[in-house]
């Protein structure tokens, strides 16, 4: 009851901001649990885990490295943890156990899913018993392997690892897994469309779980998405424009690698292959807002006042927030 109360009172310090339904907010934190463990050196893991369909929790298989017998957590409460289905190329398992008396949260679509949308991280950051929640939006999602990785602004902790990104709408969007290192930082959830897969494989009852995941390849073995994170973090120009060539070799129609070319040329005071770049972009995803924001300030720097003008009513199309939040970047009215 007090993880409970607490929530209630997150959410109504965020409501003024988000436009979340709290009800349906507060049926998904209780799908939300606490995943444990004793490792090899006689301390607790854990992690965080979300109800699916009846006495199934997906969770991260990293989790699962150091423990040969983790439960599932309550409050008070505890479930053995009897088999797992485990793709650990891509980090998830689920778990099964019996006598999970916690409704399955709903399940949200990844071709659904905006820029900018706003979304709710819910887990148990850094072992505390109550789910704590976490308010951002989405930065952008990536075309990977039969699914859409999230990032996003929403943060999560230690202990986190196998929680819920959620909708304002209470539906559960992706499982957040891993960040960039250092602050700040991006934060990445996996998507639930790979739920689908996972309950096809093999039952396990063998537990550690072990096997590496796709995001903690070398660096240069990594998915492009991930290895333009580090270079624009640290603002290495040179080196996010090399990546995002590279990514461009490779697929040459990703709005995301363009945008990412767009921006290294634009740090690099390269403005004319900037735009060319962002236009690229936005030619391939008329709804890639970062890149018309981006064009937006170069038209404005350049007194370029139709070009922002025309970008603010793009922007105006998809969302309107987002455009008076650009006319307020270039220091504009809103009839600039």
């Amino acid at each position: 009851m007090r993880g409970l109360i607490l929530l209630i009172l997150t959410l109504s310090y965020v409501q003024p901001a988000l436009a979340l339904d709290q009800q349906k907010i507060l049926a998904s934190l209780q799908s939300v649990v606490m995943i444990r463990g004793y490792n090899d050196k006689g301390g607790v893991s854990y992690g965080s885990g979300v109800v699916v369909s009846a006495n199934k929790v997906i969770t991260n298989c990293h989790i699962f490295r150091s423990t040969k017998q983790p439960w599932i957590s309550r409050g008070e409460d505890t479930y053995t943890i009897t088999s797992v289905q485990a793709d650990r190329w891509h980090d998830l398992c689920l778990v099964s156990t019996a006598d999970l008396p916690l409704k399955p949260a709903p399940l949200g679509k990844g071709n659904e899913i905006k820029r900018g949308q706003e979304v709710l991280a819910i887990g148990h950051s850094n072992g505390v018993p109550n789910a704590l929640t976490s308010a951002g939006v989405v930065k952008t999602t990536y075309d990977f392997e039969g699914g859409r990785v999230i990032r996003s602004s929403a943060k999560f902790l230690m202990g986190a690892s196998g929680s819920g990104i959620f909708d304002l709408q209470g539906n559960l969007l992706g499982i957040n897994t891993f960040k960039t290192p250092g602050r700040p930082a991006y934060f990445y959830s996996l998507p639930i469309e790979w739920l689908a897969n996972l309950e096809k494989l093999p039952v396990e009852t063998t537990f550690p779980v072990t096997g590496k995941a796709f995001w903690e390849e070398e660096d240069s073995n990594k998915p492009f998405f991930m290895q333009i994170a580090i270079p624009e973090l640290n603002s290495d120009w040179p080196k996010l424009a090399q990546v995002a060539e590279k990514w461009l070799a490779i697929d040459p129609k990703n709005t995301d690698a363009w945008y990412e070319l767009g921006f290294a040329n634009e740090n690099l005071s390269k403005n004319s292959e900037a735009k060319k770049a962002y236009e690229q972009s936005v030619a391939l995803d008329p709804n890639n807002t970062d890149s018309l924001i981006r064009l937006g300030m170069l038209a404005q720097s350049a007194g370029d006042k139709e070009g922002v003008r025309s970008i603010n009513l793009a922007l105006t199309n998809i969302n309107k927030d987002l455009a008076a939040e650009f006319n307020a970047m270039i220091g504009c009215s809103s009839e600039c």
